[in-house]
């Protein structure tokens, strides 16, 4: 075939595939233009395959609580009791005292961390250190006192180096902090940081895209910020936010 030839040939394929695009939105095949359907069918199955196999994040169950105020002190003495003698994943092995949480029944807000650090694996009680101490002057501008709220953490033991606890951690703890929520009854949940955030939710969304928001768990509102150990390292940037993120904790307060 001559070059004239196959330019002919060119344009007159060209002008049929425009023709069919004006008019029929393609709907006559063309065999060169048409997409391998087994090949993105099978693509679709190793991605939903690849995902199904990954879950970042333990899943939280909802628990019901005992109703009256006798019975659900008690029930968070019998999970600090539990907690005490817990041996199911390898931070026990290196603990000092556990750390199950304190705080009101029926409290405005429950703040929940990741998990304990060295003041708190020496004492025995949440958010005392550094951190703890930040935490603290959060309060007051919202209204509110340590002795008003309940702080828990989603692991009751330090992690090693106060590195994030892991996944399978997490998930052996999951029940005494779905059994605390049930017990305590708080109006609001507040997340401090990523890994809190991701397991009360039960996603794998980033600080980022969960902060801003009011987000519902069983019915409870729940919003997230940063943790304040963070903030502490980089008070330059994440002070803005931290108080963005109260501002709305006081509105829905105030609700």
């Amino acid at each position: 075939m001559t070059p004239d030839a196959r330019s002919r040939k060119s344009f007159w394929k060209t002008l049929n595939l425009l023709e069919d695009w004006l008019t029929t939105g393609f709907s006559r095949k063309h065999p060169e233009l048409e997409i391998d359907e087994s090949a993105r069918g099978q693509e679709t199955a190793v991605r939903a395959a690849a995902a199904a196999a990954v879950d970042p994040v333990p899943r939280f169950v909802h628990v019901e609580g005992p109703a009256s105020a006798e019975d659900r002190s008690s029930a968070l003495s019998a999970v600090a009791a539990e907690v005490a003698g817990c041996a199911k994943c390898g931070l026990a092995a290196n603990r000092t005292m556990t750390v199950p949480g304190e705080g009101a029944l029926n409290p405005p807000v429950m703040f929940v961390g990741e998990g304990p650090g060295a003041e708190e694996d020496r004492t025995g009680r949440p958010f005392v250190g550094a951190a703890g101490q930040y935490l603290d002057t959060w309060l007051k501008p919202i209204g509110l006192t340590r002795p008003q709220v309940f702080i828990a953490n989603c692991v009751k033991c330090r992690p090693p180096q106060n590195r994030e606890p892991h996944p399978d951690e997490i998930g052996a703890c999951l029940p005494y902090l779905e059994r605390q929520i049930a017990a305590v009854k708080p109006k609001i949940i507040c997340c401090l940081g990523r890994i809190a955030a991701q397991t009360l939710l039960g996603t794998a969304s980033s600080l980022g895209a969960l902060r801003g928001k009011v987000h519902q768990r069983h019915g409870i509102p729940v919003v997230v910020t940063y943790h304040p150990s963070a903030v502490l390292r980089d008070k330059a940037g994440l002070r803005k936010p931290v108080w963005d993120d109260l501002q709305l904790l006081q509105r829905l307060l105030q609700q």
